[in-house]
């Protein structure tokens, strides 16, 4: 019992001899055995803006399986490209860093409230985490209702925003095509015109040299 009650005064005189000896100074330069460069880190989100960043827990249908299974805990984002204007749902796993959602929000989707879980909600993607696109069923889950709402509110709105500006370029489109049948249409118009005062001048020609080939009496 003796050696136990003293082991810590022990210790307590070896901290303090430690410590005496790390406080003195010997006036040694110790250089460093290996210079670390800074390396630049690409993430391929350079030329995106976060619009939306939320910690969050994803998880993907099992078809086979016909059970949720988890793809890993981290921030979900909704990034916007500067040139192109395309808004993509990216969630890397907070510890790897490993991607486990990647797809563009498009026109048409939809996401909904999971059935009795109001801090979890569901969608359908064309994903391509995996390096090829799979139509993949996800749920993802927050900790509070407020985000989980945040988070439907803005895929519905990137959802809609996406499906504007198919109408808007499909209306371009469709105007674009009106125009040009307009031309064309114009065009056909004038060649029959055209044709026939070419067929008067044709026809003035071959009488003026019947006239000049008939003799005179």
């Amino acid at each position: 019992m003796a050696s136990i009650s003293n082991e810590p005064e022990r210790e307590h005189r070896d901290e303090e001899e430690t410590g005496a000896n790390e406080d003195e100074d010997t006036g040694a330069q110790v250089a460093p055995i290996v210079r670390l460069e800074e390396v630049a880190v690409t993430t391929g989100e350079e030329d995106e803006d976060t619009i939306l960043d939320l910690k969050s827990k994803l998880y993907r249908f099992d078809k086979d399986g016909s059970q949720w299974k988890e793809r890993g805990a981290g921030t979900v984002k909704f990034l916007k490209h500067r040139v192109s204007g395309k808004i993509r749902l990216v969630m890397r796993q907070s510890k790897t860093l490993k991607i486990c959602a990647n797809h563009l929000v498009r026109s048409g989707m939809s996401v909904q409230e999971h059935a009795g879980n109001d801090k979890s909600c569901v969608w359908h993607a064309r994903d391509f985490s995996d390096g090829e696109l799979k139509d993949e069923l996800f749920c993802i889950r927050f900790a509070s209702v407020e985000n989980c709402k945040a988070f439907m509110q803005k895929f519905k709105e990137v959802a809609e925003s996406e499906e504007e500006k198919e109408e808007s370029k499909d209306a371009s489109d469709t105007a674009g095509l009106l125009e040009k049948l307009t031309v064309e249409e114009k065009k056909t118009e004038e060649k029959p015109a055209e044709k026939a005062e070419e067929d008067k001048k044709s026809e003035a020609v071959e009488e003026k040299k019947t006239e000049e080939s008939v003799p005179s009496t």
